[in-house]
């Protein structure tokens, strides 16, 4: 009865129906693509680092994330070798630099050069081609993202970095960069070449540890090995810091997450407003219902039934929207994730939304007196 009662509400006035389905639509995919868009940009960050095979990375004392790091020694890297407890350490050079087109202008890469050979950084998610292509003279792996914005089509095209000529060997498809700008992977030399970096420089050592060796050890010992222009992070480390710089420091990701909050917030304003007109036209229903013996609770349910049942029928609409624009996101330089956890959270919001938006309308029907059933 509870659940009928609060569906013929619902749908008595259909024009009051769509107005609080379009305010919880609203707020569902605003708040989606906000969020997917966080989603999106912190797997971007953190995913060279992920794929890194590196326990420990060193680097120029304050680099701030991946793409932006000013060059260390090369020497560092032996200085990791000869420390106790590491069994690896993998020299990589990232810079940005102009990539030349062929039709003409030119736009910003990073150059990302590590060999391929020592399992520090190759490129992954290969759809064309091979990473063991890089060996051939001026070969570059790219991403197919952005070929459109690297004035190329297809593997074999060539274009110049520097006062160098490369050749497309190979695409991947998914490694975006969450400045939009696109990574060129190639080998260690060629990367030196390609930027004009010395052959005595490097931009990161990945330090991969011998298994059992404690990592606190090894860091405090290579930091002491070190000299003072250069730090050494753990991998959790030097996520967490490129996330804080390009999410926080930037502003990007209280913009989104801001966004988020406007979504939910003006949802809630418009299914609260409708909720409370609709009760409040269905007064002297409620009114009888109270002069009959019907307790408040149950009358409270028939309220909470009614913005269940559009949070549900809001939720579902909203999320087929969501999940068109996360699919035609989804080969674009700023994609928009969904995930299971992402629509739970959802649910839960859009739920949590339209009980807050009822606690108005629970408000004005516990202050009615039955006996305006009789006043008339």
């Amino acid at each position: 009865m509870t659940l009928t009662l609060a569906f013929r509400n619902l749908f008595h006035d259909r024009v009051r129906l769509a107005v609080t389905l379009i305010g919880i639509l609203f707020s569902i995919v605003l708040v989606a693509v906000q969020l997917g868009l966080y989603l999106g940009a912190r797997s971007m960050i953190i995913a060279t680092i992920d794929r890194a095979d590196g326990d420990l990375w060193v680097m120029a004392y304050g680099t701030k994330n991946f793409e932006e790091a000013q060059p260390i020694r090369a020497r560092d890297r032996y200085v990791a070798l000869s420390t106790p407890g590491v069994e690896r350490a993998i020299p990589l050079v990232t810079a940005f630099t102009d990539w030349r087109k062929p039709t003409g202008g030119s736009t910003l890469i990073v150059v990302v050069g590590a060999d391929p050979e020592n399992g520090g950084l190759a490129p992954w998610n290969m759809v064309e081609g091979d990473v063991s292509g890089l060996g051939v003279r001026d070969a570059v792996i790219v991403d197919k993202t952005y070929l459109a914005e690297l004035g190329i089509k297809q593997v074999g095209d060539t274009a110049q970095v520097g006062a160098s000529r490369i050749r497309v060997t190979g695409l991947t498809e998914g490694i975006r960069s969450f400045t939009v700008t696109p990574f060129v992977f190639t080998t260690l030399n060629r990367a030196r070449q390609l930027i004009d970096m010395p052959a005595d420089n490097i931009t990161y050592v990945l330090v991969k540890l011998s298994p059992g060796a404690d990592i606190e050890k090894v860091r405090t010992d290579l930091r002491s090995r070190l000299s003072a222009d250069s730090e050494v992070l753990t991998r959790a480390e030097f996520r967490q810091r490129s996330l804080n710089h390009w999410l926080f420091a930037t502003g990007a990701g209280v913009a989104l997450l801001g966004g988020a909050a406007l979504g939910l917030i003006v949802g809630t304003v418009i299914v609260a407003q409708t909720l409370y007109s609709s009760t409040k036209d269905h007064l002297p229903e409620f009114a009888t219902l109270r002069a009959l013996g019907s307790s408040s609770g149950y009358i409270n349910k028939v309220i909470l039934a009614q913005a269940g049942l559009s949070a549900l029928l809001g939720y579902a609409l909203g999320m087929a929207i969501a999940l068109t624009i996360v699919y035609l996101s989804e080969h674009t330089a700023l994609p928009i994730i969904m995930s299971p956890g992402l629509a739970a959270l959802l649910l839960g919001l859009t739920v949590a939304m339209c009980s807050i938006s009822a606690l108005a309308a629970i408000n004005k029907v516990m202050r009615i007196d039955p006996a305006m059933v009789f006043s008339k």
